[in-house]
């Protein structure tokens, strides 16, 4: 059973990144073709205006991630017998969270982009175009998101790799079209073509659960106890997923507040930089969690938890590897990708990354949490210190500090909430948390300050054309990877990874024989 599960892991692992090889590079054009068509303006105005609504629809995320924990349990506990009824309540409470956000969003929403919001008069109407479109994807997101949780909660990743190339392929048309086939608002074309990838992806997502998972037909349930359930542990993640937005999109506002559209579009690049190099380490991560959470509900804590242990490494490991030659060559990056950088986006570009580093170590262990049921207080800690990362930022933009120290604060919480995370699991769930400190914590940041090091001394005289920038890729993978096969993996981590080579050697000669 165990080696299925690893061998399940490695299969949805490769899908994954097949995926995000795709998705990353279509996608990153993508934001390149986008910005030039729109400019800094336009391109701003829909970043800034498209986040009050990612702001106030941090429900999704949130109730998304309770489905899918919900299903992961119910396989784990009755064997498939209850799915359906949990399936379908979630998607009548989708619906339900739905209705009531969009109310926020046509009064307190709409309020805040007409009296707070920095946009210039000549582009209100088109901003307030962007706006409704926006809120429409969100709400035929929210009411379908069940059905992309069961994909992963089923571990169909091929399917979802499918279903995620897709959509850039279809967004990268997009842009073709508002480069060079519209002469009017480029920003309402733009916002309403969004707006119909995203009912053409829900409909997919839909038909194929429909077609490939009986179970979870849907019909009408409204069985009160399994909802107490999915609402009182959904309450406390969108808590968190709330307090998580207002220290991101709620920071975003403050910039354009203070600072204008135009360095919320260098925030937007650098965000995107960020999640085409976090995908590279999500993938990973999304393979893994559903085992993490199987494990813990059939009371298999021992490999759960060296289910964390491992995930975290990796996951830090694999985004060190895009990281550090991004930061060493942020400026030629970001001038042979977008060509005119708008001002501050290598700075922020950098921060950002850090940040998502510092991170990305612990982003396993929120599901031992999660598999648990009991987060009330976790989710109650981190979203302390989200709303502190917002108030620091609010207070330091009003003494006229300079727009970057937002994401200096923002790195400097992702270090307090590691310590933290590990010590309200210790406290709950008896979590191994000193030895995750010291297997992990103390590994890959000791890997990251020497990789980071040695890399920049070797490359730090490669020039800033294609071929430095490719040089100093591949020559930070092979340092990269030789400390942390050294430094980053305990021994048994080692024997693991060399057992593994030596059987794909032996496979090789084999087939070469």
């Amino acid at each position: 059973m165990l080696e299925k599960s690893k061998k399940k892991i490695a299969k949805n692992t490769v899908a994954l990144y097949f995926r995000m090889i795709l998705t990353m590079g279509v996608s990153l054009y993508t934001s390149r073709v986008v910005l030039n068509a729109l400019g800094e303006i336009d391109y701003g105005v829909y970043n800034v205006v498209g986040g009050v609504v990612a702001m106030l629809g941090f429900f999704n995320s949130s109730i998304g991630t309770s489905t899918q924990r919900f299903l992961n349990v119910g396989m784990a506990d009755t064997e498939g017998d209850n799915l359906r009824n949990i399936f379908c309540t979630a998607v009548n409470v989708h619906l339900i969270i739905g209705l009531f956000t969009v109310f926020l969003l046509e009064t307190v929403g709409l309020w805040f982009v007409l009296n707070k919001l920095v946009i210039p008069e000549t582009q209100m109407n088109a901003a307030l175009w962007v706006y409704q479109c926006s809120i429409l994807s969100f709400l035929i997101t929210i009411t379908s998101a069940p059905y992309s949780a069961a994909l992963i909660a089923y571990e169909k990743m091929s399917a979802f790799a499918v279903m995620s190339i897709v959509d850039v392929s279809m967004k990268l048309g997009i842009a073709f079209i508002i480069k060079d086939s519209y002469n009017g608002s480029r920003l309402k074309l733009y916002a309403l073509l969004i707006l119909a990838t995203t009912i053409v992806m829900q409909i997919l997502y839909i038909m194929y659960c429909s077609v490939n998972f009986k179970k979870l037909r849907y019909r009408f349930v409204w069985e009160l106890h399994q909802i107490r359930k999915m609402v009182s542990f959904s309450g406390w993640m969108i808590f968190g997923c709330l307090s998580d937005l207002l220290s991101t999109q709620g920071v975003n506002m403050l910039i354009n507040v203070f600072f204008g559209p135009v360095f919320n579009a260098a925030r937007a690049i650098a965000v995107q930089i960020q999640s085409a190099v976090g995908n590279f380490s999500n993938s990973f991560i999304v393979s893994v969690n559903p085992q993490i959470v199987k494990s813990y509900a059939s009371d298999d804590l021992k490999y759960a938890y060296q289910l964390v242990f491992t995930a975290s490494k990796m996951s830090f490991y694999l985004m060190l590897l895009m990281v550090i030659p991004i930061i060493i060559k942020s400026s030629a990056i970001l001038s042979f990708w977008l060509g005119n950088v708008p001002e501050y986006t290598s700075v922020f570009a950098n921060l950002i990354l850090l940040e998502y580093l510092l991170r990305s170590s612990y982003t396993p262990i929120a599901q031992i949490n999660q598999a648990s049921g009991n987060i009330r207080l976790y989710q109650l800690c981190i979203c302390i210190l989200y709303v502190v990362n917002f108030i620091i930022s609010y207070i330091l933009f009003s003494n006229g500090f300079p727009v970057y120290y937002t994401f200096v604060v923002s790195s400097c919480i992702a270090l307090i909430g590691l310590l933290v995370r590990l010590w309200v699991l210790r406290f709950q769930l008896k979590f191994p948390s000193v030895n995750y400190f010291k297997d992990v914590t103390l590994r890959v940041f000791a890997v990251g300050i020497i990789s980071f090091a040695i890399n920049y001394l070797i490359t730090m005289s490669f020039s800033d054309n294609l071929f430095g920038i490719i040089a100093t890729v591949f020559m930070s993978i092979i340092v990269t990877t030789i400390i942390f096969y050294f430094l980053g993996f305990n021994s048994m981590e080692r024997n693991f990874v060399n057992d593994k080579f030596s059987f794909a050697l032996s496979k090789l000669s084999t087939h070469r024989k």
